[in-house]
C-alpha cells in the first residue's frame, strides 16, 4: 500500500528523539490514569466513581477528537505535542495539591477535562507524524517500535505508580510523576519540524490527497478500533475494583495486574510483523477479537496468579489489534488527512465507551466486576460473528 509522505529529511536521529518523547509521555499519561483510578477505589467511592472518572475522560476526548484531528492537519504537529505535554506537566502537581484542599473525587473528575483534551491533541498529532518522522522504516516496523515503547512506558508507569501510592500520599505521587511530561517536552525540541500539509509538495500536487473519504472499509476499521478501544477501557475501569473487591488485593497487586497487561501489550507490538506475514491483516483482527472474548469470559472463574496471565493475554491481543489498525489506517489515508481520520475513529470508540460506562455506573454496584467482564465478552463474541459475516460477504462480491 502507498505511503503518502516524503522520506526526505527524516533520518534516524529525529526519530530516536521522537521515540524518547513517546516513552516519557506514556509514563506520564498512564501514571495519571492508574493513580486516579486507585485513589478513587481506596477512598471508598467504588466502581461507580471510577466509571464516572473514565466516562468524564471519554466525554472530554469525544468533544476534543474532531478538533484535535483538524488541528493536526492544519498546524505544526510537533508544536501541538509540546504545548499539550507542558500543560500536563503543570497540571499533575496542581491536581495533587487540590486533592488535599477539596473534595477528592470531584477534584479527580474535573481534572479529566484538561488532561483528556491535552491527551487527545498530543496523541492525534504524534500518531499523525509517524509516516513522515519514521519514513526510513516500513509502517509496520515503525508502529511496532512505537507501540513497544508506549507499552514499556505503561509498564513503568504501573510499577512506579503502585510503589509510590503504597509509600506516599496522592499529592507526592502525582508531583513525582509529573517530570515525565517535562522530559517529553525536552525530547520533542530535538525532533525535526514536520512540514505542514500545505507545504508538502507531494500532498499539494493533488488536492484529492488532502480529502478524507469514508467508505465501507474505513467504517469497518472504525468498528474494529471501537471494540479494541472499549477492551482497554473495560480493563482500566473494572480492574481496580476487580483487584480490591474480588481478589482482596492491595495497590501492589493492582500494579502487578497493570504490569501484566503492559507486558502483554509489549509482546503484542513485537508479534505484529511476523503475524501479518503469515495471514491477512483483516483476518488477524477478527481472530484477535474472538480470543479477547474468550479471555474476558475466563476472568469469571480465575483467581491469582492466573488472572495475571489472563490480563497479559488481553494485553497482547489489545495492542496487537490496535497496531494493526494503525498500520491499515496510515497505509490507506493520505498524510494530510491522517489527523481527521484518527479523530473520526477515536470518536467512534469514545461514543460506544460512553454508552457502556454509563450503563456500568448505574449497575456496577449491583453486579460483580467479573460479571461485567463476562457480559462484555458476550458483546465481543456477537460483534465478531457479525464482522466475520460482513467480511465473507465482501470477499464473495469482490
Amino acid at each position: 500500500m502507498p505511503r503518502f509522505c516524503s522520506v526526505a529529511d527524516y533520518g534516524s536521529p529525529s526519530f530516536n528523539w521522537y521515540l524518547a518523547s513517546t516513552l516519557a509521555t506514556a509514563i506520564g499519561r498512564n501514571s495519571y490514569n492508574f493513580a486516579c483510578a486507585w485513589i478513587l477505589v481506596v477512598s471508598g467511592h467504588g466502581v461507580s466513581a471510577v466509571a464516572v472518572f473514565f466516562a468524564s475522560l471519554s466525554m472530554a476526548e469525544l468533544i476534543a477528537s474532531p478538533l484535535a484531528g483538524w488541528m493536526s492537519d492544519h498546524y505544526d504537529r510537533r508544536l501541538l505535542c509540546l504545548i499539550a505535554d507542558f500543560v500536563r506537566f503543570l497540571a499533575m502537581p496542581a491536581l495533587g495539591a487540590i486533592m488535599t484542599a477539596s473534595d477528592l473525587h470531584w477534584a479527580v473528575w474535573l481534572s479529566t477535562i484538561p488532561f483528556a483534551m491535552c491527551d487527545r491533541v498530543a496523541l492525534t498529532a504524534s500518531q499523525s507524524m509517524i509516516p513522515s518522522v519514521s519514513a526510513v522504516y516500513s509502517l509496520s516496523t515503525a508502529n511496532c517500535i512505537i507501540c513497544f515503547l508506549t507499552q514499556s512506558g505503561s509498564l513503568l508507569a504501573a510499577a512506579l505508580t503502585g510503589v509510590l501510592l503504597h509509600v506516599c500520599t496522592p499529592m507526592v505521587t502525582l508531583a513525582a510523576l509529573a517530570p515525565a511530561f517535562a522530559l517529553s517536552v525536552c525530547c520533542l525540541c530535538f525532533v525535526r519540524r514536520e512540514p505542514l500539509p500545505a507545504e508538502d509538495a507531494r500532498d499539494t500536487a493533488d488536492t484529492k490527497r488532502s480529502e478524507l473519504h469514508f467508505d465501507g472499509h474505513l467504517l469497518l476499521l472504525a468498528v474494529i478500533y471501537t471494540l479494541l478501544y472499549v477492551c482497554g477501557m473495560m480493563v482500566s475501569v473494572v480492574s481496580p475494583s476487580f483487584v480490591f473487591e474480588e481478589l482482596g488485593g492491595s495497590a501492589i497487586d493492582f500494579g502487578q495486574l497493570e504490569s501484566a497487561w503492559s507486558v502483554g501489550s509489549i509482546l503484542g507490538a513485537i508479534l505484529l510483523v511476523p503475524l501479518i506475514r503469515a495471514m491477512d491483516i483483516s483476518i488477524l483482527q477478527l481472530v484477535i477479537l474472538a480470543l479477547a472474548a474468550v479471555s474476558f469470559a475466563a476472568l469469571k472463574i480465575l483467581n491469582l496468579p492466573w488472572t495475571l496471565l489472563a490480563f497479559a493475554i488481553l494485553g497482547i491481543l489489545h495492542n496487537l489489534g490496535r497496531v494493526a489498525v494503525e498500520v491499515r489506517l496510515q497505509s490507506s489515508v493520505p498524510r494530510a488527512a491522517l489527523g481527521r481520520a484518527k479523530g473520526a475513529l477515536h470518536c467512534s470508540g469514545m461514543f460506544l465507551s460512553l454508552i457502556l460506562l454509563g450503563m456500568g455506573a448505574v449497575v456496577s454496584d449491583e453486579i460483580s466486576p467479573s460479571t461485567v467482564f463476562l457480559v462484555f465478552a458476550g458483546i465481543l463474541a456477537v460483534s465478531t460473528i457479525a464482522l466475520t459475516i460482513i467480511q465473507i460477504d465482501w470477499y464473495q462480491k469482490s
